[in-house]
């Protein structure tokens, strides 16, 4: 992929307000880099042309991977419906995207709250590693707050042509054969019932779901539990002299104080900063983890007041099942965070889109229905481009948060421009990094090195605690 000039992002948001009614079809209005009509179509041969109507797709969730998943599908000649529950969710979420994103998904600059360009690596024994040396002057990693961009992303899917329901999903029944529809169960809130909603029931052909990690279209589908973290997060509002120090720097603190298997954090937002931490281990201590992680950044943020607390389930795997016939699961419902950075909103917005277009392709525009099999090129184009990313992250985890000696190891590594421009180049534009043969020995070596001084330096602590 190339690099993205940052004059390639500037523009892309629509200024009309004109209200878009459903439609089924293509608008003409839409840009023609907004138009994915130009998919290869090729539907089964048995997949019967559906008669007098457009396949109808629910897509259930509307984050980012509900979001992307319902634009895709209603620019492709599907006839989508998107149900979300919660249209102000401020998930609690450090809120750093790739710099691939805002090109690939055509996002206007003035949703991305800071661009940052300076990270610390903070150490148990607050060692600081400066990173981002490496960043070219048009690099950054982009920090949005996720109210503000699922709902730019929701609207987007709107005036595509997709139908956005206020309403909370509450099952479905299965069909009783191949071709017969989905019906869903939800209660609607359009605001003339009160808190309580209107019970209502819609038949689709098929269903997205990417309704997080407490999906209740994966339990409908049996699709099977996964390990999960808890993050929690405080929403900080600091003085202006603190909030200049943040302005375009993210801070990253390990250590068993933080977490004992994942990291603190402090990211910068526009008028305040994000302080949070996770755990799968000890979900209980979350609070300890959170007391102790402003503790760490209290000189910093000395003065603030908390305005907002948030705490949500993360994924830690891929689910069990993430397909059953005419059903497929998306984002955090799917399972698709990585472990040791904990990135999500890139990867949930990437397999929404890949998703639809394995929808759209297979039904030829929604003009045909179809099955398990055009669903499951999904699965096997997403595994096949980032199961692998996955897999080296769940093990550099294992590796370098499993100990304080680990952590300390870890950070050191960090210092390294070598490892930091490999790091940067696959997190920013998602591809592997060509490497220098050289280079990747020492490193090798370096990390070798580090290791072992971590594990010594364990043994030695244990010693001391006999």
């Amino acid at each position: 992929m190339a690099t993205f000039a940052l004059k390639s992002f500037t523009g892309l948001r629509q200024s009309s307000t004109e209200q878009i009614n459903f439609v089924s079809h293509v608008p003409s209005s839409l840009s023609l880099s907004q138009r994915r009509t130009s998919l290869k179509v090729t539907a089964s041969r048995a997949s019967p042309k559906l008669a007098n109507r457009n396949l109808r797709v629910a897509v259930i969730g509307g984050g980012p991977a509900g979001g992307a998943a319902a634009e895709t599908l209603a620019q492709g000649g599907i006839e989508t419906i998107l149900i979300e529950r919660k249209m102000d969710n401020c998930k609690p979420c450090g809120g750093a995207i790739p710099l691939c994103m805002v090109g690939e998904f055509n996002l206007p600059l003035d949703i991305i709250d800071r661009r940052v360009t300076k990270m610390k690596m903070i150490s148990p024994s607050n060692i600081a590693v400066d990173i981002g040396r490496t960043l070219k002057e048009h690099e950054y990693i982009g920090m949005v707050r996720r109210e503000v961009l699922d709902q730019y992303l929701r609207e987007r899917a709107e005036k595509s042509g997709a139908t956005v329901i206020n309403g909370l999903f509450l099952k479905m029944d299965l069909p009783e054969n191949w071709d017969s529809p989905y019906v869903l169960h939800y209660t609607e809130y359009d605001g003339k019932t009160g808190a309580t909603g209107q019970k209502k029931t819609m038949e689709v052909d098929a269903v997205i779901g990417a309704d997080g990690a407490n999906s209740r279209v994966a339990k409908s589908i049996g699709a099977g539990d996964y390990d999960y973290a808890i993050a929690f997060q405080e929403r900080i509002r600091i003085p202006d002299d603190k909030m200049t120090y943040y302005e375009d720097l993210a801070e990253m603190y390990v250590g068993d104080d933080v977490s004992p298997d994942f990291y603190g954090w402090v990211f910068p937002k526009c008028d305040h900063v994000a302080v949070g931490t996770g755990t799968v281990t000890h979900k209980g201590d979350i609070k300890k983890f959170q007391l102790a992680t402003r503790n760490r950044a209290k000189d910093k943020i000395l003065g603030g007041k908390i305005i907002r607390v948030e705490a949500h389930p993360i994924p830690e795997h891929p689910r069990p099942r993430r397909l059953s016939k005419r059903v497929a699961l998306v984002g955090d419902a799917a399972g698709y965070v990585t472990k040791c950075s904990g990135e999500g909103i890139y990867f949930a917005a990437k397999s929404g889109r890949m998703c639809a277009e394995a929808i759209v392709e297979g039904s030829q525009n929604g003009k045909k229905m179809i099955d398990e099999s055009d669903l499951r090129k999904y699965l096997e184009k997403w595994d096949k481009t980032y199961l692998p990313t996955y897999r080296v992250l769940d093990v550099l985890q294992k590796v370098f948060y499993r100990s304080n000696p680990a952590r300390e190891a870890f950070v050191e590594m960090c210092s390294d421009e070598y490892v930091q421009k490999m790091t940067f180049d696959s997190y920013l534009y998602k591809r592997v990094a060509p490497g220098s043969p050289l280079e990747d020995l020492k490193l090798a070596v370096n990390t070798i090195g580090s290791v072992f001084r971590a594990n010594a330096l364990r043994r030695e602590i244990e010693k001391l605690n006999v």
